[in-house]
């Protein structure tokens, strides 16, 4: 099906066709096209699909062509997990809405202050794109209204009701009483989703989009086993030697990511790092850097990370090996898109990590070569050692 069908035989509408093909798009991945036409129809969906796939066009392309544009009521809303996920979701939508006219996008999120978003609301947007602590106190306040509401998405479901949103996404869905229909979409479909699914959704549509070669961005993996002390000295000298101009670099703490930026910067390498206990305004500055091409590389935690979604990272190195196989996939998947070749390197330092990146490796049927990394930067692969069985049978004295 995705392989012959086009946005123009979707049904879309002339400006929503012409915003795509601008913007280089002729044909919709495999998630946008089981899915919008299921949103068309005001159907509710609930989608599995890997990182990278296109899940936001797959719900936000329906969304945009619903809207009443006559009308100044928010229509439709979208959760997001972060801040900076639901900033990218708003930079998509308007970049969909390009040959439409009087249809608004608002982005409301925490960390920052209520003066700014009351003037979005002021504007009065159709589409409202939010994180559920931030909208819950613009509800509370009486700044917005959801009885007018008609299309709710929850955009990386998993890990929003992990994060500990269960309640407060729960009562938002139950204040939209005029919905027509909900979306939840995950790169996982966890038990916490399936609730949310069996209390709210009716005669759900149910769209798992399996990795495929086509859709799987193509990504060169490679690992380096180092001691514990050695990782800074060497991560640093990767970046240096091997000529990256874009690299992401994850840390599986607030306090490593900050440490390790610390460490970079005084070495002279430029960088910053985003982590939970960074400034809003200090975040969003670093992540403007990096998207312009002013910031070599970027230091993130994971949960910090959602949202980053820039198409010519030639490079995501993983300081600490994830904890979860999830997080291994969503980490690599920020580079190689854009149809490009992407490098991922993991830094080993330790016996559990190297356990640990083979047990992702295998789940997720990835090879991860071994390398070793020259002190002039030059790379070769790593013998394994042949490890000669102890003679048990040999007498002790």
């Amino acid at each position: 099906m995705e392989e012959t069908i086009s946005f123009a035989e979707l049904g879309l509408s002339e400006a929503m066709l012409k915003a795509l093909e601008s913007k280089g798009y002729g044909y919709p991945t495999t998630v946008q096209a089981l899915a919008i036409p299921h949103f068309m129809q005001w159907k509710d969906v609930i989608c599995k699909a890997p990182t990278g796939t296109g899940k936001t066009f797959a719900f936000g392309i329906p969304m945009i062509e619903h809207i009443d544009a006559a009308c100044g009521d928010v229509q439709a809303l979208i959760l997001a997990p972060t801040r900076e996920l639901a900033l990218q979701i708003g930079d998509e939508l308007r970049g969909l809405l390009t040959y439409y006219q009087n249809i608004r996008v608002a982005v409301l999120y925490g960390g920052t202050g209520l003066g700014g978003q009351y003037k979005q609301l002021e504007k009065k947007p159709q589409i409202v794109v939010a994180t559920p602590g931030r909208l819950m106190d613009h509800f509370n306040r009486r700044t917005i209204r959801l009885d007018k509401v008609q299309t709710v998405v929850l955009d990386e479901a998993d890990r929003m009701l992990d994060m500990g949103f269960f309640k407060d996404v729960t009562h938002i869905i139950e204040k939209v009483k005029n919905r027509r229909n909900l979306g939840l979409f995950s790169a996982t479909i966890s038990q916490e989703v399936m609730t949310v699914s069996w209390m709210y959704q009716r005669d759900e549509v149910e769209i798992t989009v399996e990795p495929k070669q086509e859709d799987r961005p193509d990504i060169d993996q490679y690992c380096l086993s180092v001691s514990a002390l050695q990782k800074t000295e060497t991560t640093l000298r990767l970046i240096r030697t091997q000529g990256f101009e874009r690299v992401i670099l994850f840390c599986n703490t607030k306090h490593m990511c900050q440490r390790l930026c610390d460490e970079f910067q005084r070495a002279g390498l430029d960088c910053d790092c985003i982590h939970g206990d960074i400034k809003q305004s200090q975040r969003e500055k670093a992540m403007q850097r990096f998207k312009d091409g002013e910031l070599p590389v970027l230091i993130a935690t994971d949960v910090a990370s959602r949202g980053i979604d820039v198409e010519d990272v030639d490079c995501v190195i993983n300081f600490d090996i994830p904890e979860e196989n999830e997080y291994y996939i969503h980490r690599i998947g920020r580079t190689g898109r854009a149809k490009k070749k992407g490098v991922a390197w993991s830094i080993v330092g330790s016996f559990p990590e190297k356990a640990k990146l083979d047990e992702i490796a295998k789940f997720s049927n990835f090879t991860v070569q071994p390398m070793v990394l020259g002190d002039d930067g030059s790379l070769t692969e790593e013998v394994m050692k042949v490890v000669k069985p102890v003679n048990s049978r040999r007498r002790l004295r």
